[in-house]
């Protein structure tokens, strides 16, 4: 057991200096190009980009940039590897081709880092990376960024992990589950137990296999997310809203006739505080997809904000006094554990209400169907 616990000490350990080692990297590149920038008259700047630094972690990209190293002349060299671009523009049609062509970058006079041109295009990043034409034509982006990789990268994960669980049933042999094969089980009769049942009744065979792959798959690529250089797919705002579009798409799909008519006629109320009803009662169904994309979003999103912030107080104290910055790494690394491990907990946890409140939303939605039959049961039991 405490071979156990020192090897999963030392993984925390080599992925936090990992991401230490990354904002250090970005960080001297920034302070340094900050430094250039203050021979300009009336231009005089001091300090990391703390807001570029943080976003350009947690913001999609046509690249995987991992860190940055100094060459001798002082220019930066990003390690990084190029994703294929897939670019449709009208009346010129489909280009394919390497991110890498657009590797020189510099900065507009609004403060926008704008790459080289090629083909006619080139990349505008701000909070985000935009691909743009230079002659204001209607692009069409369908690329490989980093999210997208990442996201293809958790699917593989998962279906590795269910088809190499279910190998083993499909031998026929009665044998106690272990290890892996243990751990999937474990959490797979968890959400059937206490998500599926008591939600969904006696219908929660139907929806189980959609709960368990929301469960599985937002867990996957949180864990992806903590990872040094990770993508920070689950705190894109875009993917929790498809997350929550396919909940609410099989929740109005399934919806019966009880679920509307108490929703939009409710019963034994007077009439005008049935129309203020009504009204509560339809925003109430819009605003739950979006609580369910909010969630997650800005749970994921904060998490990394915050552990990327901890990291870079190291340089904003170095920049003060040497000395100051070098007692504060041992805090801000404290911190920064104890930070990554509350990730750890959170991941889980929030693919877990996640998936519960899928589950609660569809169970509202067939609540009239299941609850006769549950009446039914209870009275063949009295």
């Amino acid at each position: 057991m405490g071979i156990k616990r020192l090897y999963s000490l030392f993984v925390l350990a080599f992925a936090l200096f990992g991401a230490s080692f990354k904002v250090a990297a970005q960080a001297e590149g920034n302070h340094e190009s900050a430094a250039t920038e203050a021979a300009a008259p009336h231009e005089e700047k001091k300090g990391i980009n703390i807001t570029e630094l943080v976003f350009g972690h947690v913001s999609d990209s046509h690249e995987w940039h991992l860190f940055s190293l100094k060459k001798e002349n002082g220019e930066e060299k990003p390690v990084a590897f190029p994703l294929p671009m897939i670019i449709y523009q009208p009346g010129k049609g489909l280009t394919v081709m390497s991110s890498g062509h657009f590797e020189e970058w510099h900065k507009t006079a609004d403060g926008k880092a704008i790459s080289n041109e090629h083909e006619g295009l080139y990349i505008e990043k701000h909070m985000k990376e935009k691909v743009l034409a230079t002659d204001g034509s209607k692009v069409y982006d369908f690329s490989i960024t980093k999210n997208v990789l990442s996201m293809l990268i958790g699917v593989v994960l998962l279906l590795w992990a269910m088809t190499s669980a279910a190998k083993k049933y499909k031998t026929g042999t009665q044998v106690a589950p272990k290890g892996f094969q243990n751990f999937i089980e474990v959490v797979i009769v968890f959400i059937r137990d206490e998500v599926a049942k008591p939600n969904l009744g006696d219908k929660y065979l139907r929806f189980l296999p959609l709960l368990l792959t929301v469960f599985f798959f937002i867990w996957i690529n949180n864990l992806l997310g903590l990872l040094p250089g990770g993508a920070n797919f689950t705190g894109n705002i875009a993917v929790t809203a498809c997350l929550a579009l396919i909940a609410f798409i099989v929740m109005m799909a399934n919806s019966n006739k009880h679920f509307w008519s108490h929703l939009l006629n409710p019963p034994n109320v007077p009439f005008l505080v049935k129309c203020l009803l009504v009204l509560i009662e339809v925003m109430s169904l819009c605003i739950k997809p979006v609580a369910l994309m909010i969630r997650l979003f800005a749970n994921m999103l904060a998490g990394h904000i915050v552990i990327l912030s901890v990291i870079c107080l190291i340089f904003i104290f170095a920049l003060l006094n040497v000395y100051v910055g070098s007692g504060f790494v041992v805090v801000s690394l404290a911190f920064s554990i104890f930070m990554f491990m509350l990730e750890l907990l959170v991941a889980v946890i929030q693919a877990f209400i996640f998936a519960n409140l899928t589950a609660v939303f569809i169970g509202q939605a067939i609540e009239g169907d299941h609850s006769h039959e549950h009446g039914h049961d209870a009275a063949a039991a009295h």
